[in-house]
């Protein structure tokens, strides 16, 4: 394994580190990422949920997304900054690709929800794109 991957909010009161390789590293083009971001897509990675430390108190909303998935964001109370988002039924935790330490550590590999794309997010057209959620991915 590489060097943990570690990360935070724009402020630095809530961090997380994550002894793991990442199990996915997507962009997600789904309506609710669309929303959070406030741009076409939202680049996670997602790790098993055992393998990571959080830092601070995150304040916890949920959303439902696109396939019915209930997500648990977790964001800074004090900068507003989304740093991660765990789930009802899987035991992931994922976080965003720019709230890395290190954000070249991004390496996307998929690209999920692209039936709900807008024309003028430019993702990775070479990577594996899928209309909706793959069964295996984060």
């Amino acid at each position: 394994m590489s060097a943990p991957y570690t990360g935070g909010c724009a402020c630095g009161a809530v961090r997380y580190e994550v002894d793991a390789e990442p199990l996915a590293m997507v962009d997600c083009q789904c309506r609710q990422c669309q929303r959070d971001s406030g741009t076409g897509h939202q680049s996670h990675l997602a790790f098993p949920k055992a393998s990571a430390r959080t830092q601070g108190t995150a304040s916890l909303w949920e959303s439902v997304g696109d396939g019915g998935t209930v997500k648990i964001n977790g964001f800074c109370p004090t900068c507003g900054t989304t740093v991660f988002m765990t789930f009802r039924d899987r035991d992931v935790f994922a976080v965003r690709a720019a709230s890395l330490d290190d954000p070249s550590k991004y390496k996307p590999q998929i690209v999920t929800w692209t039936d709900a794309a807008v024309a003028w997010d430019r993702v990775d057209p070479k990577l594996p794109s899928f209309a909706r959620m793959p069964p295996q991915a984060g």
